[in-house]
C-alpha cells in the first residue's frame, strides 16, 4: 500500500525560499544516472529541483505523439511503476494535465541524486519527449525599486520590520492613511498614490502659502530664520517632513525607480497643519476630525476618510482634554491613530500627543535593534520601529522621499532621515495593510494585534520601548487567519508598592472564558517602576501555584524602571484560573511600585 502524499510530502517553507519568482538556475553540476551495464546521461541541476536546493516532489512528462502513455492513464501509471522498479523508488502517476502530460510523483524523502536517476531514466527512453521538474512559484515580492536596497528597515534580519514577507498577503489596497503634518510637495514617487486632503492652517503666518485654510494641502515650505521661532532658535532649512514620512507609507513601488512604500497599495491623504514654526493643536484638532469622517464647520465633508491617521508630530506637556477628545472620537469612528513618542530622549508621559490615550505610541530603533538614542520611552509607549540613527553614517536612517529646496521646492529628491517621525509611518503602514487585509479590525484589535506579534528589541532600551520591534509578516499573517496571533488580554492596573529590601508582594488577574491549557510562549507584559531595577526578582505564579522566574536580582544593573514582555512555556499550565506576579525587593535604599501586567492569550 503507497503511503498517502500527506504523510510522505515534505513541506517547503515559503519563507526559506527567495522572494522573486523562483526558477532553478541551470548549472554545469551533473549527476551520473547508472543503469545496469551502462551509464545514463548527466542530468543538470534545473532538472532535478523544484527550487534552488529543494530536489523535486514531482516530476512533468511529456510523451511523444503515438506512444500509448501520451493518451492512456493506465499506460503512464506502469510506464512510472517499472522506471521505478529500475531506479529503486516509488514512483506515481497522479494526473492528466490540460496539455496532456503527465505528473508522476516521486515518493518520499528523495534526493537530489535520486530525483537525477528517475529524470534520467524517463530521458533515455525514446518515447518520452521531455520530462521537467514540477517546480515551486512564489509571489513575486522583491520590488525593483532602484533604491529599495537601501530601505534596511523594511527588510534587514536584525532590526527590519519584516515588510516583505506581507506584501504576498496585502499591499495596502482600499485604504487611506492620512499624514497629518507639513502637507506635500509633488513627487513622482508618490503622485499616484495621493488623493484630495486639506490644509487646515488659518494663521496666514504660519501657513507661508498667503491664505488661510483651504483645499489645497501643498507644502509651501516651513524653513526660518534665526530667532524667527523664539530668541535663540537658530534658522533652519524646509524640511518637507510630510513628504518624507508619506513615502514611507506608500511610496509607489515596483516602478523602477525610488523607494518602496510599506503599504503601496494604499493612499496617502495630506493633512496640513505645521508650517513655519510648527503648527497650533487648535488646527491638529479639527485635522483628526476631518481625517476620520467627522465634521468641520466651515470645511467640506471628507471624501477620502482615513482608517489610518499618522501624526508624526509633537509638544510639550499632558494630553489636553481637548485633543484626547478628538483622539477619541475619531477611534471610536474606526480610525487608529498612529503617533510618535517624540525624540527628547526623555519619558513620553512628558509629551503629547504621545502620552494620549486610545493612540499607538511608537519608539524608534536604530539599525541594530536597540533604542535610537533620541527617542523618548516609558510605559506608555505600544510598540517601537526602525526610526534611523545617522550619527553611525548617514546609510543608517531611513530612505524616503524628498525635495531638494532649501526654502522653497525645487528639485524632487531622496534623504535619509532620522526620528521617532520616521518609525510612525513603518506603524502606519503596517496598520493598512492590516486594514487591507481584513477590513472588519478595530482600531482595538489592531492595536493587539501589533503588540502581540512583535519580537524582542534585538538591542537595547532602557525606559520602555513597548512590546517589542512590530514585525509585519507575522501581523499580517495574524490578522488574515494564516498565522500569528491575534490575542486575548487580560490585564491589571492596580498599582501595588513594593517594599524595600522586604517580603514579596503579589499582584493577580483572573483569567476565564479560556479552553486547554496556557500558550507555550505567553507573554506576560511588566510595568514596574524602580530606582535601582536590580535589586527585583519577579516571577509568573500559575494558577497551581508552580513559579516561573522572569527577572532575577543583579548587583550590576542599575538602570531604573522594568517595562518589558517577558515570554514563558506555560503550555503545562491550564489557562483559566488566577495568575500572580510576584516582585520582591532584595536589597536596600531603593522603591518601587507596580504600575500593572498583564498576559496574552
Amino acid at each position: 500500500m503507497r503511503t498517502s502524499p500527506a504523510l510522505r510530502r515534505k513541506l517547503i517553507s515559503a519563507a526559506a525560499l527567495s522572494a522573486a519568482l523562483l526558477t532553478a538556475a541551470s548549472t554545469a553540476s551533473a549527476v551520473a544516472a547508472q543503469e545496469t551495464g551502462s551509464q545514463a546521461p548527466a542530468v543538470a541541476t534545473d532538472r532535478t529541483e523544484a527550487a534552488p536546493g529543494t530536489p523535486a516532489e514531482r516530476l512533468i512528462v511529456g510523451y511523444k505523439s503515438g506512444a500509448s502513455e501520451a493518451t492512456s492513464n493506465a499506460a503512464a501509471e506502469a510506464d512510472a511503476s517499472a522506471k521505478g522498479k529500475e531506479t529503486g523508488e516509488d514512483l506515481d502517476f497522479q494526473r492528466r494535465l490540460g496539455t496532456g502530460a503527465a505528473l508522476v510523483d516521486l515518493g518520499a524523502d528523495l534526493t537530489r541524486a535520486d530525483v537525477a536517476d528517475v529524470v534520467a531514466e524517463y530521458q533515455a527512453d525514446p518515447q518520452v519527449a521531455y520530462v521537467v521538474p514540477d517546480r515551486l512559484n512564489t509571489p513575486k515580492a522583491d520590488p525593483n525599486d532602484t533604491e529599495y536596497a537601501k530601505q534596511w528597515d523594511l527588510f534587514e534580519t536584525t532590526a527590519g520590520m519584516n515588510v516583505p514577507g506581507a506584501w504576498a498577503t496585502t499591499t495596502g489596497t482600499g485604504v487611506t492613511v492620512a499624514v497629518i503634518d507639513t502637507g506635500y510637495v509633488a513627487h513622482t514617487d508618490l503622485a499616484a498614490n495621493i488623493v484630495g486632503g486639506y490644509d487646515f492652517i488659518g494663521d496666514t503666518a504660519v501657513s507661508v502659502d498667503g491664505d488661510g485654510r483651504d483645499s489645497n494641502p501643498a507644502d509651501p515650505g516651513d524653513w526660518y530664520n534665526a530667532n524667527d521661532c523664539g530668541s535663540g532658535i537658530p534658522a533652519s532649512n524646509s524640511s518637507w517632513h510630510g513628504t518624507h514620512v508619506a513615502g514611507t507609507i506608500a511610496a509607489v513601488t515596483n516602478n523602477g525607480k525610488g523607494v518602496a512604500g510599506i503599504a503601496y497599495g494604499a493612499k496617502i491623504s495630506p493633512v496640513r497643519v505645521l508650517g513655519k514654526c510648527g503648527g497650533y493643536d487648535s488646527d491638529i484638532i479639527d485635522a483628526i476630525t476631518w481625517a476620520s469622517g467627522g465634521t468641520v464647520s466651515g470645511v467640506p465633508a471628507n471624501s477620502n476618510v482615513a482608517k489610518v491617521i499618522n501624526m508624526s508630530l509633537g509638544g510639550d506637556g499632558a494630553c489636553t482634554s481637548a485633543t484626547q477628545s478628538a483622539i477619541t472620537a475619531a477611534v471610536n469612528r474606526g480610525t487608529t491613530v498612529v503617533v510618535a513618542a517624540g525624540n527628547e530622549s526623555d519619558n513620553v508621559a512628558n509629551h503629547s500627543p504621545g502620552n494620549c490615550n486610545n493612540v499607538i505610541s511608537v519608539a524608534a530603533t536604530n539599525r541594530t535593534g536597540a533604542k535610537a538614542s533620541y527617542s523618548n520611552y516609558g510605559s506608555l509607549v505600544d510598540i517601537s520601529a526602525p526610526g534611523g540613527q545617522t550619527s553611525t553614517g548617514t546609510a543608517n536612517g531611513i530612505l524616503s522621499t524628498l525635495n531638494s529646496g532649501t526654502k522653497t521646492a525645487s528639485g524632487e529628491n531622496y534623504a535619509y532621515y532620522q526620528g521617532t517621525s520616521m518609525a510612525t509611518p513603518h506603524i502606519a503602514g503596517l496598520v493598512a495593510l492590516m486594514k487591507s487585509a481584513n477590513s472588519s479590525l478595530t482600531p482595538a484589535q489592531i492595536e493587539t494585534a501589533i503588540k502581540n506579534n512583535a519580537r524582542a528589541l534585538p538591542g537595547a532600551c532602557s525606559g520602555g520601548c513597548g512590546a517589542g520591534l512590530a514585525d509585519a509578516a507575522k501581523t499580517v499573517a495574524a490578522v488574515s487567519g494564516t498565522g500569528g496571533s491575534t490575542g486575548t488580554v487580560f490585564s491589571s492596573t492596580t498599582a501595588l508598592s513594593i517594599p524595600d529590601n522586604g517580603a514579596a508582594v503579589e499582584s493577580s488577574i483572573a483569567v476565564t472564558g479560556r479552553t486547554g491549557n496556557a500558550p507555550s510562549t505567553l507573554p506576560v507584559g511588566v510595568d514596574i517602576t524602580h530606582t535601582y531595577r536590580g535589586d527585583l526578582v519577579i516571577d509568573l505564579i500559575a494558577p497551581d501555584g508552580t513559579a516561573y522566574r522572569l527577572k532575577a536580582a543583579s548587583s550590576s544593573d542599575s538602570a531604573d524602571n522594568v517595562n518589558t514582555t517577558y515570554t514563558v512555556n506555560a503550555s503545562t499550565e491550564s489557562a483559566n484560573g488566577t495568575w500572580k506576579l510576584r516582585v520582591q525587593d532584595t536589597a536596600a535604599q531603593d522603591t518601587g511600585r507596580i504600575n500593572g501586567w498583564k498576559l496574552t492569550f
